[in-house]
């Protein structure tokens, strides 16, 4: 496996690989790699010839200091983890390397997406995430990027930004990947402790058993429902649950049989923020 830290070092290994027709996957991470991650990079690896794989915790889509501090970083981990998969190519800038000298997000319109769930809880976030990703769009120049559907906001404000940039390559949305009890994969996970790990399975549960109510009750009744499921809870607190429109991510007040929808809910596990979603019928 080849790792670069300099942009221009990576710009010039990558161009020399398009000049040999070879197709580039991408998976863009900030590190703390688990089988979630992997399950991206081996998606990325049967459609491509080679896959580049980039490390960077992104100090703009950060809202709160604290989770940028304490955000796991395990980059011997997960270079082991990388070679374990034949991955071909690692990218890890430094902060200077992609912001020089301004650590500031560039502003994005995203037709209303970003204002939609996460971004009434976490300001600025999807203009930071909007930065990282066309940088490393830029840098790496892949013909497919994946992403995993965990993120679903985030998965269509990407798509949203390729459309609107009118950027040359596909965005791959890719299955949530599980722990055994149903936990979406995080690197947050790292980070609960015992009692907050056993009890937050509560969350995928939750949405399977909204996504069989959701069937036959009105949306407004799913949510008195799941809002009720996390009042008597004493480790979890909820902070947001919403049944949206898959393509407008607007919340809904009652179905249509031509449209799409999914719920979504962000969990609070002691200091630990969770986020997931399923796809409602």
């Amino acid at each position: 496996m080849d790792i670069f830290s300099k942009k221009k070092l990576l710009k010039y290994y990558l161009s020399s690989c398009k000049k040999d027709n070879k197709t580039i996957g991408f998976v863009p991470t900030m590190g703390a790699l688990h089988q979630g991650h992997l399950s991206l990079i081996k998606k990325a690896q049967q459609k491509n010839d080679i896959v580049v794989v980039s490390i960077f915790v992104n100090p703009t889509q950060f809202n709160n200091v604290e989770d940028l501090e304490k955000y796991p970083k395990t980059l011997e981990n997960d270079i082991k983890l990388l070679k374990s998969i034949n991955c071909n190519v690692l990218f890890t800038p430094t902060v200077n390397e992609i912001y020089a000298d301004k650590v500031i997000s560039e502003k994005f319109n995203f037709d209303g997406l970003e204002h939609q769930m996460e971004g009434k809880f976490r300001e600025g976030h999807f203009d930071g995430v909007g930065t990282i990703v066309k940088a490393l769009f830029n840098i790496v120049k892949p013909d497919i990027a994946y992403f995993g559907q965990k993120d679903f906001q985030q998965l269509q404000i990407i798509k949203k930004m390729v459309e609107k940039h009118q950027l040359k390559l596909k965005i791959k949305g890719c299955p949530i990947f599980r722990e055994n009890d149903g936990l979406a994969m995080s690197s947050r996970n790292a980070r609960l402790t015992k009692e907050h790990r056993k009890a937050a399975p509560l969350i995928y549960k939750t949405l399977k058993k909204a996504k069989k109510k959701f069937r036959k009750k009105k949306p407004e009744k799913v949510l008195k429902w799941v809002q009720n499921q996390f009042k008597k809870h004493d480790l979890l607190e909820l902070e947001y649950f919403t049944i949206a429109d898959e393509k407008s991510l607007e919340t809904i007040k009652s179905k249509e049989s031509d449209k799409k929808y999914r719920a979504f809910i962000a969990v609070f596990a002691g200091k630990i923020r969770l986020i997931d979603n399923i796809k409602l019928k």
